[in-house]
């Protein structure tokens, strides 16, 4: 395949793994204002990915920046590496798809660009120091928002205490629409910088760019598929995300996505490529626990943890598998 046709077909297939993330983390924008009945899943989708998009304007490219040039050698790559980490990732976002599982679709990508790297290069392709926050925020980007969710929680309980319970549930199901956009404003700059780091990449590999600087053309472009994806919605791991894990108000959805979305958008200003998915979850816990313990069905969680800790490694074996059936079939 020619090397002009194989850049057209990475820039395209990660436009569709971000449509694909927005489709698969819907449910972290939404989850928790469709679970209170604040609104519609139909508006509920067109406000996250109405604030997906405008990330675009907002927060610079520091995640992009780590995805694209941090974590592997970008002298190491190829457009073969490129497509086969897609491939991956897009593979394992399906099957937890499927599952209703609400995995990361980040981490699905770090682990299939890797996995295809390594295949190609071993493993000095790796940048071991560039691995070490991603991984480590696997566990602790769940704790920090768990930890902010009921901190927070401990506080807006402490202001209302005196209120009448139904002038609290009208007041926080107003304050959940801002709190809603700002997870979907952290969601939106923390995940679509994925793709744009991989689309620079191909294009530096490619010839097209001397050296990783983000287009602003390929900024647009990976919010507007992410939006989209949004959009589309993801209504199995909504129901998972929004009602299995525990039972939400307005107040609990307001504190949770609240937390949620300064976890992301603190990570984002590091350019740290934390997990939207594993940060929700996170919080809607510390929600559930700040009440009781008993609050949180601890089954589902264990479920969604291990997902979590297969994400990587699972996506890498399926990027590296993918890299050689794709370099068999090039040849």
């Amino acid at each position: 395949m020619p090397s002009f046709f194989l850049l057209i077909t990475v820039i395209t297939l990660t436009l569709i793994f971000e449509f694909s993330n927005g489709w698969h983390d819907a449910a972290n924008s939404i989850a928790t204002v469709v679970s209170t009945r604040v609104l519609t899943p139909l508006r509920a989708v067109a406000w996250a990915a109405f604030w997906n998009f405008i990330a675009a304007f907002v927060f610079g490219t520091a995640v992009a920046s780590t995805i694209g040039k941090g974590m592997i050698h970008i002298e190491m790559v190829t457009q073969q590496v490129l497509l086969a980490g897609l491939l991956g990732a897009i593979s394992w976002n399906l099957i937890t798809l499927t599952l209703g599982l609400p995995t990361s679709s980040s981490h699905a990508l770090i682990g299939g660009y890797g996995g295809a790297a390594v295949a190609h290069a071993g493993y000095k392709a790796l940048i071991v120091s560039g691995w070490i926050k991603p991984v480590i925020f696997i566990f602790l980007s769940p704790v920090v928002g768990m930890v902010l969710a009921i901190i927070l929680t401990t506080i807006a309980s402490w202001i209302v205490h005196r209120q009448r319970p139904r002038k609290v549930d009208r007041v926080f199901r107003s304050l959940q629409l801002l709190s809603a956009a700002l997870f979907s404003l952290g969601h939106g700059t923390n995940d679509s910088q994925k793709g744009m780091g991989i689309i620079t990449t191909a294009l530096v590999a490619g010839g097209v760019l001397k050296s990783f600087a983000v287009p602003y053309w390929v900024i647009i472009c990976c919010h507007l598929a992410m939006g989209g994806g949004t959009m589309a919605g993801g209504w199995r791991i909504i129901k998972t995300m929004g009602q299995r894990i525990t039972k939400l108000t307005p107040f609990g959805g307001f504190t949770a996505e609240t937390a949620g979305g300064l976890t992301l958008v603190m990570n984002a200003v590091f350019g740290i490529p934390v997990s939207t998915t594993h940060t929700i979850t996170g919080a809607i816990v510390g929600v559930g626990a700040s009440r009781r313990l008993t609050a949180v069905r601890w089954g589902v969680t264990r479920r969604i943890v291990w997902a979590w800790i297969l994400t990587i490694p699972g996506a890498a074996l399926i990027g590296a598998g993918v890299f050689h059936a794709v370099e068999f079939i090039l040849r």
